[in-house]
């Protein structure tokens, strides 16, 4: 209930700003608020190292005099800053220069069902009850083997925050959502080879976390694994990308098929709409309703309903990612993406992580990858990777100080299999995926 009351005062809030800038002239205004708390905890070589509150709120307002625009935002709620900051939104419009794509969204692409995606779960964690989580974790990693040498730490963090929106076409909408996580980070060490590596676990609901000693026991067992790196030769090879490295190959097409990189003609996906770019198995969507998930949401930054729809299907580029401007831009409509994707899932395939180095049989798996070689124009990929050399679908030794190469768009279309090994730490959803060739260059 208290939760409730609090969504309705920010709502007013919001109001008030809209009607403020109308007052001031404005033909169109949109307007956010949010406030948000929580608690961060780390700790490291079984000592605590800080212990942080958080306690923020801010609003925005973007005002529109026809096509002219302008924005601002504050940190103060009061009368007197609501009145100076739409103030300022609204001299800054007048001095700026018309733009005939600016503008709300269309009034019927506007979310008016809300249904409760379950977003919301406070932790009532205390800070004594986070640090001995956090130790918990610190202590099993550490423990784990003889080899550990150091830690980084480990770190609760518990964050929960009301998000409201609103515009002068009538919509006006808030709610409350968490998110609380558990990570850790260990150092190990054998004759002059020294790794370090990590894990973590995340949830919009503390219960599923997973458990504070499986995480310090997956990230000791993952820095020690990486003991004793080669490089590899330069050369060919199937390369597995593991699941929480997948996402990345993803996050690649969504950024080419996004409405800015497309409008500004800076996109190697220019006009590649309604043909194939993967294989036939491939089907990757959007599915924003899911309960619980970390990028479930009914609308997006814009107030656009949010759809469950096919990105790609059947290996074919069915959809761009667009918000409102960037759709105007292209002449087309908005699909709901002002700030992104919400639970971008690739359907998985049949066969485990297990079978795809089988699939693999002599080849490259790829656990980390450093830098940002990926040129959105030409699609020409080149990342500092490491992981582990394989050799008949079995690991023979960890390899580092390499870089894998290729074409995103030769990449896609060479993608031979998807795991059933699907991450759900993210807003991306991904089994590890099984690319057919890629360039490796080393020593």
């Amino acid at each position: 209930m208290q939760n409730q009351e609090q969504i309705a005062r920010l709502k007013n809030t919001v109001q008030t700003l809209l009607d403020e800038a109308t007052q001031q002239g404005a033909s169109a205004a949109e307007a956010g608020l949010s406030q948000e708390n929580g608690l961060s905890v780390s700790v490291r070589l079984g000592d605590v190292e800080t212990i942080e509150h958080h306690c923020d709120q801010g609003l925005g307002i973007t005002v529109y005099f026809g096509q002219r625009k302008g924005s601002a935002s504050t940190t103060d709620l009061s009368a007197e800053s609501i009145k100076e900051t739409v103030s300022a939104a609204c001299s800054i419009a007048r001095y700026t220069s018309a733009d005939d794509y600016a503008g709300l969204p269309e009034p019927a692409l506007l979310q008016t069902e809300f249904p409760d995606l379950d977003l919301y779960h406070p932790w009532s964690v205390t800070a004594d009850q986070a640090i001995a989580l956090a130790l918990t974790c610190e202590d099993a990693a550490r423990a784990y083997h003889a080899e550990i040498s150091n830690s980084e730490g480990a770190t609760v963090n518990t964050h929960q925050g009301i998000r409201v929106l609103g515009n002068t076409l009538g919509f006006l909408h808030g709610y409350a959502s968490t998110r609380h996580s558990l990570s850790c980070s260990v150092l190990a060490q054998r004759g002059d080879s020294m790794q370090r590596d990590y894990w973590y676990t995340v949830a919009r609901n503390a219960d599923f976390m997973e458990d504070a000693l499986a995480v310090g026991n997956k990230a000791a067992e993952r820095t020690l694994r990486r003991l004793d790196a080669r490089s590899l030769s330069t050369r060919q090879c199937p390369v597995l990308y593991s699941a929480e490295i997948a996402t990345s190959l993803l996050g690649s097409l969504i950024g080419a098929v996004s409405g800015g990189n497309l409008y500004r003609k800076s996109s190697f996906l220019l006009d590649a709409l309604d043909t194939p770019i993967f294989p036939e198995f491939i089907h990757i969507y959007e599915q924003p309703y899911l309960l619980g998930a970390l990028g479930s949401a009914a609308y997006d930054g814009e107030g656009v309903a949010t759809q469950t729809r096919d990105i790609v299907s059947d290996g074919v580029l069915r959809s761009y990612v667009l918000s409102t401007y960037s759709a105007r831009k292209l002449g087309l409509h908005s699909t709901g993406n002002a700030g992104g994707v919400h639970n971008l899932t690739i359907t998985p395939g049949q066969q485990d992580f297990e079978a795809l180095l089988k699939q693999l049989d002599t080849g490259l798996l790829v656990t980390e990858l450093m830098g940002q070689g990926v040129n959105m124009v030409t699609g020409d990929y080149s990342r500092g990777a490491a992981g582990f050399w394989v050799e008949r679908g079995v690991i023979q030794y960890p390899v580092e100080e390499i870089t894998i190469a290729g074409n995103l768009r030769d990449m896609f279309k060479h993608i031979v299999a998807v795991g059933n090994d699907v991450d759900y730490r993210g807003n991306v959803r991904t089994g590890s995926i099984l690319v057919e060739r890629m360039s490796i260059a080393g020593e």
